[in-house]
């Protein structure tokens, strides 16, 4: 639904393009744009090689970073490893631990949960929410008691702040009010619109013959609430900062994602595809985004970020229907 978005073209921007300021401010980190490498791989040989590039692009142009599912990392110091690369690469950055609900609901510790974030000297603790994939999952834990409690456990135990991250379905104003009740200190709301992990387990499922889940997947493929809906849905509810993610695919979705209401934004699929070629290219890619944010910025007459999100836009089509 970010195509519903219209900025508004300003012809007297009244500012020059390299003047335009992209850098921001988040949970106490200083990122040289609105952009984080958002939490995808890890526990393989081949995340780790992944893992190591993606850090350090992080690291050389001041951005940050979450790691994929650590819950490998807990049962093998081999596959652990392929976790601490990132901070071995990139000392600097804000750098996020991840761990599913999912697990929280089956008795993952305060302790484990400490060790994911010693493991990574992480910056925070993204807890994944994804009822839907664990629910299409062949192997999925469809399991979701408790969580919440677990949640505000974490807030008042560990030591870092405390994300909660959706993985393609959307947050909605009632589970982020319950959110930021519970104390967590920023929501990544990673709506429809990109990955569909109901699609990918789909269609693993049919490759097993589970003819149930693989029913089930084909049903509930585009379950969710869209990424922009959902930035509008947490940012008129709650004050907590908000990371946009889900089908942001260049510098224009993610100055729209701002203008919404969302303080930063998270990109994977094109990250990993990028990172699957080379250092060069994801180096390539992210310089184009920045290209694109500034160019966005220019043409809205924003000098930083907060004028961005203040540019006057126009809300259209289904978007406009869901509002």
């Amino acid at each position: 639904m970010l195509e519903c978005v219209k900025l508004v073209h300003n012809a007297l921007p009244e500012i020059n393009l390299d003047n335009t300021d992209t850098s921001i401010s988040f949970l106490g980190h200083r990122f040289s744009a609105p952009i984080l490498i958002d939490s995808m791989t890890g526990g393989t040989a081949k995340g780790g090689q992944i893992n190591s590039i993606l850090s350090s692009v992080a690291e050389e142009l001041g951005l940050g970073m979450g790691v994929g599912s650590q819950r490998a990392g807990l049962r093998s110091e081999k596959l652990a490893e392929t976790y601490k690369i990132v901070r071995k690469n990139a000392p600097s950055i804000f750098l996020a631990a991840n761990i599913g609900g999912a697990q929280l609901s089956q008795g993952l510790t305060i302790k484990d949960a400490k060790n994911l974030i010693d493991m990574i000297d992480a910056n925070a603790l993204i807890v994944h929410l994804n009822p839907l994939q664990e629910l299409i999952q062949p192997e999925g834990e469809p399991e979701s008691e408790k969580v919440l409690q677990s949640i505000c456990d974490l807030v008042e135990k560990v030591n870092v702040p405390v994300i909660i991250k959706e993985v393609g379905s959307g947050i909605s104003k009632e589970v982020a009010i319950q959110l930021e009740m519970a104390g967590v200190s920023a929501i990544n709301v990673a709506g429809s619109g990109g990955t569909s992990w109901a699609g990918v387990e789909q269609i693993r499922a049919k490759n097993v013959n589970d003819i149930s889940k693989a029913e089930l997947g084909e049903l509930f493929w585009d379950w969710g609430i869209p990424t922009a809906a959902s930035i509008l849905e947490v940012r008129r509810s709650v004050k907590i900062p908000i990371i946009a993610s889900g089908g942001i695919r260049n510098g224009v979705d993610i100055s729209k994602s701002i203008s919404l209401g969302a303080n930063i934004c998270g990109l994977a699929h094109p990250m990993l595809k990028k990172a699957s070629e080379s250092k060069d290219a994801l180096m390539v890619f992210i310089e184009k985004l920045l290209r694109e944010i500034k160019s966005t910025m220019y043409l809205t007459g924003s000098k930083n970020v907060n004028e961005l999100s203040a540019t006057r836009k126009v809300i259209t089509g289904p978007l406009k229907d869901w509002l």
